[in-house]
This record gives C-alpha cells, structure tokens and sequence, in this order.
C-alpha cells in the first residue's frame, strides 16, 4: 500500500464512515451527504455486506445503521462486531425510527455511542451529529 494518494490530501485523513440500512434510497442518499461531508464512505445494505466488507479491512472510524433490517437487525451487527472484535475504536450510531426505552438501554449496552432518530433529523443534521462524534474521540 502507498501513501502517494494521500500525500496529497489535507495532513488530516477523511474519516471513514460505514452506511448500514436496508433501504437503497436512504443508503444512496445519505452515501452523497456523507461523500460531500469529505467523508470515505462504504455503503451496505445488510448487516452481512457490512460485516464482510470490515472483515476484508475496512477500518471505519463510523458505523451508522439502522436497527430494523431483514438478515440481521443493528442488534445482530453490534453483537457480531463485539463478538469478532472488529473495529472496536469505531462509533457506532443508531439511525432509526423506532426506539423504544427498552431498545435503547439494549443499544447502549452492546456497544453504540448514540442513536438518532431519523424522522427528528434532515440529512445535513445527521452528518454534523456524526462529525461531532468524530471530533469528540
């Protein structure tokens, strides 16, 4: 691997997010928003695509995913990536619609930094929340 690429970038790497949600339109879109943020971003649509793609070495420094998905809930993904131990250091932040306490309590325990609720936020709002994560670490 060479550094030649990056040696022209900024002296501060993009950071790499992962975009987990079953819903191509929502992945697609937040994809662009992230891109645009100067973000690295990997895209999957299920909880097995985003597994593979960080076992096979995505170093995501984000792993923002929805909870309801067929295949594999946020709750497997969190579970598994406790379990193999993969990117122990990445944030990883809920985008969801439904959340309850209980699910909340559950999130938090297996791992997540936060959660946000999709319908309380636009896009652009999503992205300064994950920024602010970033900055804080």
């Amino acid at each position: 691997m060479s550094n030649q690429a990056s040696s022209t970038q900024s002296a501060t790497a993009k950071p790499n997010i992962m975009l987990v949600d079953d819903d191509k339109f929502l992945l697609d879109m937040y994809a662009l928003k992230f891109t645009q943020a100067g973000f690295n971003v990997h895209a999957a649509l299920s909880s097995a695509d985003a597994l593979k793609a960080l076992r096979e070495g995505f170093k995501a420094d984000v792993i923002l995913f929805d909870i309801i998905m067929p295949e594999g809930d946020g709750f497997f993904l969190l579970d598994t990536l406790k379990e193999e131990k993969l990117v122990p250091d990445a944030a990883k932040i809920a985008l969801t619609n439904e959340m309850n306490e209980d699910e909340q309590k559950k999130i938090t325990e297996l791992g997540a930094t936060r959660f946000i609720v999709k319908a309380t936020m636009i896009p652009s709002e999503v992205v300064n929340s994950v920024t602010e994560v970033i900055r804080k670490k």
